[in-house]
């Protein structure tokens, strides 16, 4: 085997011991004219399916087992509002991130859960190919589910790259989408307190 083929097999090795999902990256590269085996794409398919195995390890954790020991029995009965717990997702569709702020608010009904437990929540949720309207959703019944709540509330303020770097192109817009649940569903007081908490009225 003369110098070139043993430098080729010796690039090439490495590929055949990668993960799969490795190994999809360098023929993704591949199909988008690319050589992986240059300088600068060499470490690329280890680094970009780390990245995606954070950005989608929403699908290995359990809701209850985020929120642990963490519920409380408590008599206080008025709102619990976490606003502004920023977040990052992927859309489903074009696996483009989509980002933005989400608040979460809700009553309780004798328990009460653990502050941090509620930016978990939306961690986990977020950390999985994702629409926006299902994130919303999967946050507001998750909640309900851990503490039966007398209602909950969720807003999602969040842009999307799918829309800002290809299609239409609008780059300042932004899509807000909201879960209401028990009293904040069927009370108009309570959801427009919930409302004006988060806009800072």
């Amino acid at each position: 085997m003369d110098a070139p083929d043993v430098l080729a097999h010796s690039i090439a090795a490495p590929a055949l011991l990668a993960p799969r999902g490795e190994v999809l990256v360098r023929r993704l590269l591949e199909q988008l004219g690319e050589d992986p085996q240059r300088e600068g794409l060499v470490n690329t398919p280890h680094r970009v399916w780390e990245s995606l195995s954070q950005l989608t390890s929403g699908y290995d954790q359990d809701v209850m087992d985020v929120i642990g020991d963490a519920v409380f029995s408590e008599s206080y009965n008025e709102m619990v509002v976490v606003r502004d717990i920023e977040f990052y997702s992927l859309c489903e569709h074009h696996m483009l991130p989509f980002f933005g702020t989400c608040h979460v608010a809700y009553i309780p009904d004798g328990r009460i859960l653990g502050l941090s437990k509620l930016p978990r929540m939306v961690d986990l949720f977020s950390h999985r190919l994702q629409v926006q309207e299902r994130l919303t959703t999967q946050i507001a019944e998750a909640l309900e589910e851990a503490i039966g709540p007398r209602g909950v509330g969720v807003v999602i303020e969040a842009s999307h790259l799918c829309m800002m770097m290809r299609g239409v192109e609008k780059q300042s817009s932004r899509t807000t989408t909201s879960a209401m649940r028990g009293l904040f569903q069927t009370d108009p007081r309570t959801r427009s307190e919930f409302l004006n908490l988060i806009n800072g009225s």
